[in-house]
């Protein structure tokens, strides 16, 4: 709990491990032969934890995450056959070359607080925030059952959607930070695409200067 203007303010958490073979957090500034960042975005851990349970009344702000297995990349090749193939000629696929991470894990940590346009919230979830008094609770208690009972809102994924994980739940007790990790620094890194979340407006936003010490990376905590 935090005193926050002489007022008991209870902060909820919410935390899972998740692990793939491999995994793509795509830096824009790679261009056509995209690379992965080390860690997930802002965007992507955020979305890690929507998969689970969405709650348009509440909004999931990550906090850190923790790399526990050394970094690792690897040249990834695939075709495309999006509805950009059309420039190259006689309809055949496009042949994407990729700098992927093979064999992750990461511990990840996020906080639920309310949703704070609430002139945004449709008819349900308006209904739903107005049957309790802490919907960031709420959203805890309901999370960690689903997260138990491996359910999840949607198929959760390591950046790109076919890179689904190995593992996806509770912290494990054999798993342990890569602490002895030499220190990272990315002079810009990807934040999110939509400025407010829930029907939020497309604005790129980027953190600069952020740094990996000791295998963790902290999450910039400027206003949601």
């Amino acid at each position: 709990m935090v005193n926050v203007n002489n007022s008991i303010k209870t902060v909820h958490t919410v935390t899972l491990e998740i692990a793939g073979h491999t995994a793509m957090w795509t830096r824009p500034d790679s261009g056509d032969v995209p690379v992965s960042y080390p860690a997930p975005t802002y965007s992507a851990v955020k979305a890690i934890f929507e998969s689970v349970l969405w709650g348009p009344a509440v909004e999931i702000v990550p906090e850190r995450c923790e790399i526990c297995r050394p970094l690792a990349w690897h040249a990834y090749y695939t075709n495309y056959g999006g509805p950009l193939r059309k420039v190259v000629r006689d309809g055949n696929s496009f042949q994407l070359l990729a700098t992927v991470l093979v064999d992750v894990c990461y511990r990840l940590h996020a906080t639920v607080v309310p949703f704070g346009d609430k002139s945004k919230l449709n008819a349900k979830a308006l209904a739903w925030d107005g049957k309790t008094t802490s919907p960031g609770h709420a959203y805890k208690e309901i999370f960690e059952r689903r997260l138990k009972r491996g359910q999840s809102h949607t198929i959760p994924f390591l950046g790109w959607r076919e890179f689904t994980p190995s593992y996806f739940g509770a912290f494990r007790k054999d798993t342990q930070v890569c602490a002895d990790m030499e220190r990272i620094t990315l002079p810009s890194m990807m934040r999110r695409v939509f400025n407010s979340g829930y029907k939020g407006e497309v604005a790129f936003e980027y953190d600069t200067d952020v740094v990996i010490e000791s295998g963790v990376l902290c999450y910039d905590k400027r206003a949601v």
